[in-house]
């Protein structure tokens, strides 16, 4: 069992931290007295949980002195590590007067709030497996730099998902590519009960005429992939749609698909082969 506790001064990036663990599959729970960590642990790993993110900060203040003790002592029955966030105070004052949130310790005075939460926090940096400075880390990329130390990284997916817009434009989509000025399949009989799945219904959609256009489209969801995998998201999803989603939709998708997996990880659907009206 792999426990993961996250610690840091406010600010640093320890909730958004959490956050991205929580997507890797972790059980995350925040400032739970470290006394009862060993009892969670225990009653998480008799459930079947087997990864759990452990938050702690200064909010807790009066709970830090047992930090350390409590994270030795879940060793017997789990793989503990501890990573602390910090950040250099101009950039922590900054983020506060950004985000206009008052400090835990409320001071009044947020520098010296800040110090006097280095001192607190001193005991739990030393004992820490990792020290991340996220001064010039925005969040997606603290999601990523923790997946890499946690050997937890998964590869990036570019959905794919063709549609008819007479059923409407799927809700997840984060990209919608319009092929409705593609050559029309139904126009010829023969091709009619067919599906863009079929090689001689892609050749009739992906006319020499054509290409300009699907050569854009391909473009622009690469690039729009590329930069949601940049920004440290796990996934990106393109739909394309046509009329029914029967078979311009579904040319491109599977020529995407094809066109694309070079780059990424691909995963494709076909919203709406099958259905009538």
């Amino acid at each position: 069992m792999r426990v993961v506790v996250i610690s840091g001064l406010s600010g640093a990036g320890k909730s958004t931290a959490l956050a991205h663990l929580e997507d890797l599959g972790y059980f995350a729970v925040d400032n739970l007295p470290p006394a009862l960590w060993a009892e969670l642990v225990a009653t998480l790993k008799a459930a079947g949980v087997r990864r759990v993110a452990l938050g702690i900060d200064v909010r807790a203040r009066a709970f830090l002195d047992a930090a350390p003790s409590a994270i030795d002592a879940l060793a017997s029955g789990a793989e503990p590590v501890l990573v602390f966030l910090e950040a250099r105070p101009e950039v922590l004052l900054a983020r506060y007067n950004l985000t206009r949130r008052a400090h835990p310790l409320r001071g009044g005075h947020l520098l010296r709030e800040i110090e006097a939460e280095r001192r607190l926090l001193a005991p739990l940096r030393g004992r820490a497996d990792w020290i991340l400075d996220t001064s010039e880390t925005g969040p997606g990329e603290l999601g990523q730099r923790l997946a890499q130390l946690l050997g937890e990284e998964r590869p990036f997916v570019l959905r794919l998902i063709s549609f008819g817009y007479k059923w409407g434009p799927p809700q997840v989509a984060d990209l919608l590519l319009d092929v409705r000025a593609l050559p029309n399949p139904p126009w010829e009989e023969a091709l009619r009960p067919r599906t863009g799945t079929d090689p001689e219904v892609a050749a009739y959609v992906f006319t020499g005429e054509a290409e300009p256009y699907y050569r854009t489209l391909r473009e622009a969801a690469r690039r729009a992939a590329e930069a949601a995998r940049a920004a440290g998201r796990s996934g990106y999803t393109v739909a394309v749609g046509c009329t029914g989603g029967c078979h311009r939709s579904v040319a491109v998708v599977e020529r995407l698909a094809r066109e694309l997996g070079e780059d990424f990880e691909v995963e494709r659907e076909h919203r709406d082969v099958g259905k009538e009206g």
